[in-house]
């Protein structure tokens, strides 16, 4: 992969023997490999049986997740927040499994909203709930460096199952809980 990405360098007009850019091919395969890196990853190993017997009926809300993935169209970033909850059925899982479900699914070549789905179903696979409500809020390098040049512009993608697509009270409870930026505390 080392020499296409120095085939690459001077096919863009570029010297991959300078000074600043002989190491760079080393580099991104390093930076490719660790971006694509959900390829790889077990949904298994993540969950690593973090899934509790809890008698709990109200919704489980990890809001804020930071993520970040690469355009599958343009091979450039696109970062933001997501936002999951669920009402638990039987079970609840570890909160710390959620932004790793997150993370194992932008760590791929991706689209938005196929990014969406991926998360809210394998959360409805794993833990069988009630409901899942995934909503993912995005800037996308390929629009704002290139093509339309719109910096300020944010996709925002939603996956909706069970009660969550069902009833609307609960939906609109999830999104205007979401709203609500910080800690409740502070507010």
């Amino acid at each position: 992969m080392e020499d296409t990405i120095r085939q690459l360098l001077r096919e863009i007009g570029e010297d991959p023997e300078r000074d600043g850019l002989r190491e760079t091919p080393r580099r991104v395969v390093k930076s490719l490999q660790f971006l694509t890196s959900g390829n790889r990853t077990d949904l298994g190993a993540i969950i690593n049986n973090a899934l509790f017997d809890v008698e709990y009926s109200e919704m489980v809300i990890v809001k804020d997740i930071d993520f970040y993935s690469l355009c599958e169209h343009h091979l450039l970033p696109f970062f933001g927040k997501c936002h999951v909850a669920y009402l638990p059925s039987k079970k609840v899982i570890g909160l710390s499994k959620l932004p790793r479900v997150v993370d194992m699914f932008a760590r791929r070549l991706q689209v938005q909203e196929r990014l969406t789905k991926q998360i809210a179903d394998t959360i409805v696979e794993v833990t069988q709930p009630l409901g899942v409500a995934v909503v993912m809020e995005a800037t996308h390098l390929c629009m704002a460096m290139r093509g339309v040049e719109k910096q300020n512009s944010v996709t925002v993608t939603s996956a909706m199952h069970g009660v969550f697509r069902e009833d609307a009270r609960t939906r609109s409870e999830f999104l205007e809980l979401i709203r609500h930026r910080g800690r409740l505390a502070a507010e």
